[in-house]
């Protein structure tokens, strides 16, 4: 079964609160989930953002669509009840409801129009699994996921024409902002220096100098495979090293990935993982704009709402 996209949602949560009474959206979640025969794995499913499961949000979007067309109310944080208005509308059995049934009423177009809302209606919106439209957040969150897959391929691109010392340096500002190898110049000193038996280099784990860990960086063109990681780990048992982690621009074979697994002292980071990190920790990238998206807090109204 296809988790249904937010406007499907609409007239089987309206039909829910159908009996006037006040339901909690959370248990609205789990009889809807039954009732579009969802899978366990369905009902887990995340938005990109990790943060919410995609069923939870739609149901949620569903809900607040219909509160602003003045079809559900509700009086308290999490909770919801049907409105006149919405129950005139179970009376005419609309055969579904979406946000051109809710254009009929003025507060919501005063709420779209105020608010400059791109209603999702239209047929040139992209497709998700089967779904044939997205609410706002899940619009955000995949325009911005987009935008971050194209960067990385760009970055990545880059990374794999530059100079074997940039990389190098490259490698140790990432590991830096990481919080490894202690102050800029310890670990520019550390990295790029050794190639001593199969070691790039090595950096302090810590701030601290603890422990250390022994690097391998290379701009490689094909695979990695397996035994380029097992030279890699004997280099570590030559220096008797507890740490190691093998950086790359290229991939690793599925080989290559058990046996890292397999000695459990041995990270590997390809580059795609590499180009993440560079994103997330600001190497190599400028913020252009960032947007906060706010949602009401209700709590701060809870004790005048009755």
């Amino acid at each position: 079964m296809v988790i249904p996209d937010y406007q499907s949602i609409m007239l089987p949560l309206i039909k829910y609160a159908g009996d006037g009474k006040e339901h909690r959206i959370r248990n609205a979640v789990e009889q809807l989930a039954e009732e579009f025969r969802l899978s366990e794995e369905e009902r887990k499913e995340l938005l990109p953002s990790g943060r919410q499961a995609i069923f939870n949000n739609r149901v949620g979007w569903a809900c607040t669509y219909l509160k602003k067309a003045g079809l559900l109310d509700s009086r308290k944080k999490g909770y919801f009840s049907i409105t006149r208005r919405g129950s005139d509308v179970i009376k005419e059995k609309p055969a579904s409801i979406d946000v051109n049934f809710l254009k009929r009423y003025k507060e919501f177009n005063e709420f779209c129009n105020k608010d400059k809302l791109t209603l999702i209606d239209k047929p040139d919106v992209p497709e998700i699994e089967g779904t044939k439209a997205l609410d706002p957040e899940e619009s955000l969150e995949i325009a911005y996921q987009k935008l971050h897959n194209e960067l990385v391929s760009e970055i990545l691109s880059i990374i794999k024409k530059c100079s074997a010392g940039f990389f190098e340096s490259l490698v140790v500002d990432v590991l830096t902002k990481m919080g490894y190898g202690g102050s800029r110049a310890d670990a520019g000193k550390a990295v790029g220096r050794s190639h001593d038996g199969g070691i790039d280099g090595i950096i302090k784990e810590d701030r601290l100098g603890l422990d250390v860990i022994y690097i391998q960086a290379k701009r490689w063109e094909g695979t990695v495979t397996r035994p380029e990681i097992q030279k890699f780990a004997g280099a570590l048992i030559g220096k008797k090293a507890k740490k190691g982690v093998f950086i790359t621009t290229s991939g690793f074979s599925k080989e290559a990935l058990e046996y890292a697994d397999f000695t459990g002292n041995i990270v590997l980071i390809d580059g795609e993982m590499l180009a993440k990190l560079m994103i997330e920790y600001g190497v190599g990238v400028s913020k252009v704009k960032s947007y906060d998206v706010k949602k009401m807090d209700t709590d701060y109204f809870e004790e005048e709402v009755v």
